[in-house]
């Protein structure tokens, strides 16, 4: 295959790639593909006996308009961002689920009365929720597997898989930011206690991280 330097290709990458919202390495991908196959049509042209311009605007009229395309390559963005989205949900919940109560073991307060029931409540309450988002977040990824191999892009159960995934991650966040806020009012030397520091930070870095990739699929989705 011979690439093209063709205005008329150009031209309508341009017009598709402005349409697409999603994640830019899949995005990337995809219109290095469209202009693989747009080069390789130019060239059948071209091997016809028709002048290279000439090849160039009967292979974009036959690949169709970007407003035809577009819905299509749409809907494998938004289909690609709820997987890096389930993966960095599932990845965190695993983590956050099994480190938790790493950040206060061995900590002087450890050893005192227990505390409130309401503080109990919240914090079995935060671990549940994360086993919620490690659940939603494996059955998108298993719902998009399935939907790939049937060829299949962005059906009706996955918007709702990443709806519920991106509700109950809000409410992870805030039951989080609950707790530890509590925990800081009950036990001063919580705010100095190391573990509690480093886990405060690396959660923080884990729910930005999980909001850019949600705002990713939003944007994606809508």
């Amino acid at each position: 295959m011979r690439a093209c330097d063709g205005t008329a290709i150009d031209e309508r990458l341009r017009d598709l790639g402005s349409r697409l919202r999603g994640p830019a390495r899949l995005r990337t991908e995809m219109l290095r593909e469209v202009r693989d196959a747009l080069d390789d049509a130019t060239e059948a042209y071209r091997e016809r006996g028709l002048p290279t311009r000439e090849a160039e605007r009967r292979a974009v009229a036959d690949f169709g308009t970007p407003a035809e395309l577009a819905p299509t390559y749409q809907a494998e963005l938004a289909a690609g961002a709820l997987r890096g989205l389930s993966r960095r949900a599932l990845l965190i919940a695993v983590v956050l689920t099994l480190g938790g109560d790493l950040t206060w073991q061995g900590s002087s307060w450890s050893g005192g009365p227990p505390p409130p029931p309401g503080y109990q409540v919240l914090a079995a309450s935060v671990d549940g929720i994360w086993l919620v988002v490690a659940g939603l977040a494996l059955a998108a990824l298993l719902g998009g597997r399935w939907a790939a191999r049937r060829g299949r892009s962005g059906p009706p159960a996955e918007r709702l898989l990443g709806l519920g995934l991106a509700g109950t991650l809000v409410v992870g966040a805030v039951a989080g930011v609950a707790l530890f806020a509590w925990s800081a009012g009950l036990w001063d030397a919580a705010l100095t206690w190391p573990p509690m520091i480093i886990g405060s930070v690396l959660a923080g870095a884990a729910y930005f991280t999980l909001f850019r990739a949600t705002r990713l699929w939003l944007v994606a989705t809508r």
